[in-house]
């Protein structure tokens, strides 16, 4: 009878951390790109790899820009609906082990959006900074970016966030410059004068998160010259 219950309960336990482990790649979304990850491999040494690490305006980005990465060879690793420390848990997966020279963190719209319940802004901060020193420790260069500017989030109405992504902002400008990584400041270039994204400009009356093309080439022609340098060309 013991032996029956030791049994039982080790396969309880193998069963429970088997479900934990299923419900975190889950929750991480690290099937998205497993499968690109893997046809990818190791750089070429003359490569110089760059992964933009980010939410749903990281992955359209690519969707309305796709000659931007083409080019340069630049891999896009956002997911829509994503909050920081969804990312910093694939973060190995989907940036460390691809090896690139550089990495360019865009991170916050969703928690300021409450996608995964109420987050503090210190929080937030903290999940970034995270991903950027797992990067630095593995000798990639880091560019953080600003969150982009919103007077409202249509799918969470009412939360006001246009204040608190300018906290939230310069909180990562003041860390890039503390740890010496570049920050990348979209928010000013693209906001209105309520703090919200430039429409019709950058994006619709019925989206104000999201930029269409006009709004990427914003956001190309100020990142590009940080990869530039960061890549020491």
């Amino acid at each position: 009878m013991a032996k029956t219950i030791l049994i039982f309960l080790t396969i309880l336990f193998y069963s429970a951390a088997f479900a934990q482990k299923m419900n975190v790649e889950q929750y991480a979304n690290f099937e998205r790109y497993r499968e690109a990850n893997s046809k990818l491999g190791l750089p070429a040494k003359s490569e110089s790899r760059v992964v933009f690490m980010g939410n749903s305006i990281t992955e359209g980005w690519i969707a309305k820009s796709p000659e931007f990465f083409e080019k340069e060879g630049y891999i896009d690793r956002g997911i829509g609906g994503q909050v920081s420390h969804q990312m910093l848990l694939r973060f190995r997966a989907d940036v460390i082990d691809l090896k690139p020279k550089v990495v360019v963190i865009l991170a916050g719209t969703n928690d300021l959006a409450q996608n995964s319940g109420y987050t503090p802004i210190e929080s937030i901060a903290d999940n970034i900074f995270s991903m950027a020193e797992l990067a630095d420790y593995h000798g990639i260069k880091v560019i953080l970016c600003s969150v982009l500017p919103a007077s409202d989030f249509p799918w969470k109405s009412g939360l006001e966030p246009a204040e608190k992504i300018v906290t939230l902002n310069e909180i990562i400008r003041k860390y890039a410059a503390e740890k010496g990584f570049d920050y990348v400041d979209y928010h000013t270039a693209m906001k209105d004068d309520a703090g919200g994204l430039k429409v019709p400009e950058y994006t619709t009356k019925d989206d104000l998160v999201h930029p269409n093309k006009a709004g990427y080439a914003v956001m190309e022609k100020l990142v590009s010259p940080a990869i530039e340098k960061a890549l020491g060309h």
